[in-house]
């Protein structure tokens, strides 16, 4: 796994408590390739459109998980990549 942006772990522990999160229920390094996928396959300010998305969806319980989002978003990529946008 890629080493993470300096800070960012740091920022996650402080950042996610205060919305009374755990920073070890934060997919770092996961979110930050979705967000790559998305940024290179649509348009860059959709990344973290789709993140809060994500987030929202998860809140919500619309999506089983983190990971089952992921997979269906990377697949709306593929598809959005197809279509020739």
């Amino acid at each position: 796994m890629p080493e993470l942006p300096e800070h960012l772990a740091e920022w996650v522990e402080i950042a996610a408590p205060a919305l009374g999160l755990e920073a070890e229920e934060v997919p770092i390094a996961e979110l930050l390739s979705l967000t790559g996928v998305v940024a290179h396959g649509v348009v860059r300010p959709a990344a973290p459109v789709t993140s809060f998305l994500l987030g929202l969806a998860l809140g919500r319980g619309t999506i089983d998980s983190a990971a089952a989002g992921d997979a269906r978003l990377r697949e709306l990529v593929a598809a959005w990549q197809e279509r020739g946008k």
